[in-house]
């Protein structure tokens, strides 16, 4: 494997990235208000930051407990949201899986040649950050600055973490069945698996193409 293509350890902060053109992840990010001070104050005193794992599941388990202003509730946040994933789709990354939350995002992509995964998440984070704001007629942080992502290591990992995050709205409360939530990939998973394996005769993109400002 040459260089460009090496297996690549980040760290910021607390939590290690596996950043290297091709893996698939899963990545979750919050909302700035997501978690209220005191409860992150519990969390950090019952989990050490060192155990990544077991904080990243109890944050998650947290998440879906609906705290703080919950802008990716209204359709218009939530819509602002859908469409930046899928602009960049098949072009910066391959978007495999979604759904929205009211207060976190989970997305399941893979990496494409010359963009990493920091990068990519920069992007998204900033460009929704800064038109979500507008639209609430706010200043100052929509998201948490860090985020979460684990690299899918098999067939079986991949569709525990596709079950996982259509199941989310199910689990939360927010639907009966995963494919009745609107901000998911829920109903088309196995059109974009095909898409992403390039298999013949997939159908096209269904993202709409046009200019966008994140550049």
């Amino acid at each position: 494997m040459d260089s460009k293509h090496a297996n690549v350890w980040r760290s910021r902060g607390y939590i290690p990235h596996y950043d290297m053109p091709g893996l698939v992840h899963m990545v979750t990010f919050r909302l700035f208000d997501s978690l209220p001070k005191h409860i992150l104050l519990e969390l950090q005193q019952r989990v050490p930051s060192i155990q990544v794992n077991k904080r990243r599941d109890a944050i998650e388990a947290l998440l879906d407990r609906g705290y703080g202003a919950c802008w990716l509730k209204q359709t218009a946040i939530a819509c602002l949201m859908q469409d930046s994933l899928l602009f960049f789709d098949t072009e910066r990354y391959r978007l495999l899986a979604w759904v929205i939350m009211p207060n976190h995002v989970h997305v399941v992509l893979q990496q494409a040649d010359g963009f990493s995964l920091d990068g990519v998440m920069h992007s998204i984070k900033s460009y929704t950050a800064n038109l979500a704001n507008k639209l609430l007629y706010r200043t100052g942080a929509f998201w948490q600055r860090e985020y979460f992502d684990r690299y899918i290591r098999d067939d079986e990992h991949f569709r525990r973490a596709v079950e996982y995050i259509h199941n989310n709205p199910v689990a939360a409360g927010l639907a009966n069945e995963p494919a009745d939530w609107r901000y998911s990939s829920a109903d088309q998973i196995e059109t974009r698996c095909r898409l992403a394996a390039g298999a013949p005769g997939a159908p096209p993109s269904w993202r709409q193409e046009r200019q966008h400002p994140a550049g």
